[in-house]
């Protein structure tokens, strides 16, 4: 046989075997794009997921950073209240401080204005006297006191009135050689400021007052003790000794020649040479 006759010879090819493996890569392509549509689909998903996370994270943060700026005000303005506080603390501390100061005052005041009046309330020595006790005791929280006058003849001190001191105690004092006479004769007083008064020492008195007029020395006025709750004279108690000294004097002179006077209230003729 020729070689035409082996060609026509040959089988037909199979169509359909040779469709079925078109279909079959065109099935396979189509998989593969399904798969990679599923896997686009799924990492599109993912992505979006990771977007809306880094949106909650990145709100999250900007929130976190706005709580932490929140959180700084408030601490300052905390630290700013506590400044407040504790200037107001001060300020009330020192209002009260001056507050008391003010009050020690004007208690000072009263104290001064009550004794200087009760001093000139009375014309008759033994009012004069009275007055005197009671701004002692009463005033200044003297226990033990006593007041001496100079004896007409200037040598001694005698005890005209006194409070919680012995008998014994009330004699006549040398003007000379005494620690009263010393005091009355220089006309300083004698307050010991760092000791506890209220302790009676009836040999060493803590307060001695000189009392006089102008220039002469009329006598004294001596604390032995003060009352157990008053260990420790005050500023007021000072400014008290000095009104008695410059007062008591005054008003039991006046008091005690006004009585000399029959109780009588001098004419217009004893002011004649005062007019200025």
């Amino acid at each position: 046989m020729g070689e035409a006759t082996k060609r026509n010879s040959a089988p037909p090819p199979d169509l359909m075997r040779e469709r079925d493996e078109v279909l079959q890569s065109f099935s396979r392509g189509a998989k593969l794009t399904e798969q990679f549509m599923q896997e686009y689909s799924r990492i599109r998903e993912h992505a979006l997921e990771l977007e809306e996370s880094n949106e909650r994270l990145r709100a999250q943060l900007e929130a976190d950073d706005a709580l932490a700026k929140l959180l700084g005000k408030v601490e300052r303005l905390e630290q700013e209240r506590q400044d407040l506080l504790k200037r107001t603390e001060r300020a009330k501390v020192s209002f009260d401080e001056r507050f008391g100061e003010v009050e020690n005052e004007f208690a000072s005041l009263a104290n001064l204005f009550v004794a200087s009046n009760q001093l000139h309330a009375s014309l008759t020595p033994r009012g004069v006297v009275r007055r005197i006790k009671e701004i002692l005791a009463q005033l200044v929280g003297a226990e033990a006191y006593a007041m001496y006058i100079s004896s007409s003849d200037g040598k001694e001190l005698v005890p005209v009135a006194s409070e919680g001191v012995p008998g014994e105690r009330l004699v006549p004092l040398p003007l000379e050689g005494s620690t009263v006479g010393a005091v009355v004769h220089t006309r300083q007083a004698l307050i010991e400021e760092d000791r506890e008064t209220n302790r009676i020492d009836f040999d060493h008195p803590p307060v001695i007052i000189p009392l006089g007029v102008d220039e002469i020395a009329v006598g004294a006025i001596v604390i032995f003790g003060t009352l157990e709750q008053k260990p420790r004279f005050s500023h007021t108690d000072f400014e008290l000794f000095k009104l008695l000294g410059q007062h008591a004097a005054a008003a039991l002179v006046g008091a005690a020649l006004f009585e000399q006077a029959a109780r009588r209230l001098p004419g217009a003729e004893a002011f004649r040479d005062v007019s200025v």
